[in-house]
């Protein structure tokens, strides 16, 4: 403990910590685990982690509050995700305003137990450590404190998406946007159209780098997740209190799709049936027809997602949206028709059009509709919430016209950006954006009213995988500014409006011990690591101060 009191290396850092008189605690293996109603997921995991990790095996007590037990208790006067944790001489017990709440105060005790807590089984001369005399009061900023993974560039196993779902959860994040399709590929099985993982799953070869890169490998890539992979996900998802947002692009970024099946496309303009899931990187020009027939065709998709990711732990559908290149539209007359026949403005609006039909159907079925911020373009339809990518200024108009926003501009928490502007960066894309300055990301924009700002519902990081073609890779991007981020997300910003970076500087020492004990390979504060580096591998570099922030 420092000399105010204060754990010096709790990440995110909680809203309140106090030294009560009193002695310490040391779990041994005669050390209980009493599990209150609706804790129960959180007493389990207790057990696989950290109790596996220092050979605990936290047996069950019939009774909370027994000397030498920890105690796990819902107490619906705490706020809903928050958590009181009170370590004594007698043990340890964990309050949560809900389920939630109590497995994030769980996170917290798995912190405090030291970085070994966080290895897969005790090493030699692994013992518990004593834990002072503790109260931390702890509850989140945002509800929504989100990751998006995009599967579709490359291909993330199962077992790997579970292991990120781990890393979410340690981090106190509870939302995982899953990218399950592009132009590049379809990663879930639609027992209705089996030609979206048949065709659409696989392509012949993928640019190595940047699409700017004169480099291929030539190995044919694919992958996708079975229906019962996907109901594994979410149950082991909803184990960790983690809601998922699973996203099909519409009407752009679909050229997978249309591959499959030609019909999808505009026929009218282009030979569809020569196409193949897109072996490049960017926008493909390859969009969805506006109609009837592919209208009925992601209905049905969507019906089996709903499915698939049921209410209480997917309440929101995310359908894209972003980057629909208009010009195969305009060149159509089956398109130009439709809009004639709908009595609409121009392209913007046909975009529109097909947005609100599906945010009419999602909200028919107890769902809702969110989309990157073009679906601004048009008019928003009337229920959609928008993730605003482009900047603020998406999420702005959409907050001040009352839509529910969550704030993720590519300027401060696009993953994929480049952390430092040295040389042996593997494969620099983007503006730099260094732990600090992921670390100072605002997510609500100075200036935005009360009643507007009430509708940031969250912020959320995005991790693009076109030059990410494994999990060390992912992990070197994501952190530790994934760490930064979650403090964001997490904790409330002090009254000053400056949060302390070297403070976090500081905790992170600790942090990377636990990182260490994970396994994940992030990017060393000194640079990366021989292995890390990728010469002669283009990126995309961008100079100077990223626009519109």
């Amino acid at each position: 403990m420092t000399a105010d009191g204060n754990p010096p290396d709790l990440i995110p850092a909680p809203v309140s910590t106090a030294t009560p008189e009193g002695g310490g605690f040391t779990p041994g293996t005669r050390t209980t685990l009493y599990a209150g109603e609706g804790t129960e997921s959180s007493a389990r995991w207790l057990r696989a982690t950290a109790g596996a990790a220092l050979g605990l095996p936290l047996a069950p007590a019939t009774a909370p509050g027994g000397a030498g037990s920890i105690t796990l208790l819902v107490d619906d006067s705490l706020a809903p995700e928050g958590y009181r944790l009170q370590v004594t001489g007698e043990g340890v017990q964990i309050r949560g305003g809900t389920p939630a709440g109590v497995f994030w105060g769980a996170q917290t005790l798995r912190q405090l137990l030291g970085p070994e807590a966080f290895r897969a089984a005790p090493g030699a001369g692994t013992r518990p450590r004593t834990l002072a005399a503790t109260t931390v009061e702890d509850a989140p900023r945002f509800g929504w404190r989100g990751v998006m993974l995009d599967v579709s560039r490359h291909f993330t196993q199962k077992t790997d998406v579970l292991r990120f779902l781990d890393l979410l959860a340690a981090h106190k994040l509870n939302v995982f946007h899953f990218h399950l399709t592009d132009d590049q590929g379809w990663r879930i099985e639609i027992k209705r159209h089996p030609k979206l993982t048949e065709v659409g799953s696989w392509r012949t070869r993928s640019k190595w780098g940047h699409r700017f890169s004169d480099l291929w490998d030539e190995k044919p890539y694919g992958g996708y997740y079975t229906q019962d992979d996907i109901r594994e996900i979410v149950a082991y998802a909803a184990e960790r209190h983690i809601r998922i947002v699973p996203e099909i692009d519409i009407p752009g970024h679909s050229q997978a799709a249309i591959a499959a099946y030609p019909e999808l496309g505009n026929t009218d303009v282009v030979d569809t049936s020569a196409l193949t899931p897109w072996e490049n990187w960017g926008v493909s020009p390859h969009v969805l027809a506006p109609t009837e027939n592919t209208l009925r065709f992601y209905e049905g998709v969507l019906e089996e997602v709903l499915e698939l990711f049921p209410a209480d732990i997917a309440p929101f559908i995310h359908i894209g949206g972003d980057e629909c290149p208009k010009d195969q539209w305009k060149a159509s007359a089956t398109a130009q028709a439709r809009i004639a026949e709908l009595g609409l403005k121009d392209e913007d609006e046909l975009q529109s059009w097909i947005i609100r039909h599906f945010d009419t159907w999602l909200a028919g079925r107890g769902r809702r509709l969110i989309g990157w911020d073009e679906i601004l373009e048009g008019g928003l339809a009337p229920g959609a919430a928008v993730s605003s990518w482009r900047g603020y200024g998406g999420g702005i108009a959409a907050a001040e016209a009352g839509h529910d926003v969550v704030m993720c501009p590519e300027q401060h928490v696009y993953l994929d950006f480049r952390q430092d502007g040295g040389p042996d960066e593997p494969m620099p894309i983007g503006y730099i954006r260094t732990l600090e300055d992921v670390y100072r990301f605002e997510p609500v924009p100075r200036g935005l009213s009360p009643e507007a700002a009430a509708h940031v519902i969250g912020t959320q990081a995005n991790i693009w995988t076109e030059v990410m073609q494994e999990r060390a890779r992912v992990d070197y991007q994501a952190f530790p500014r994934l760490a930064a981020f979650a403090e964001v997300a997490w904790s409330a910003l002090p009254e000053s409006a400056e949060r302390d970076y070297a403070g976090f500087e500081r905790r992170m020492a600790t942090h990377y011990r636990r990182l260490d004990a994970l396994g994940v390979a992030y990017r060393p504060p000194g640079g990366p690591l021989p292995w890390q580096k990728r010469p002669g591998v283009a990126g995309f570099p961008r100079e100077g101060a990223p626009p519109n922030i």
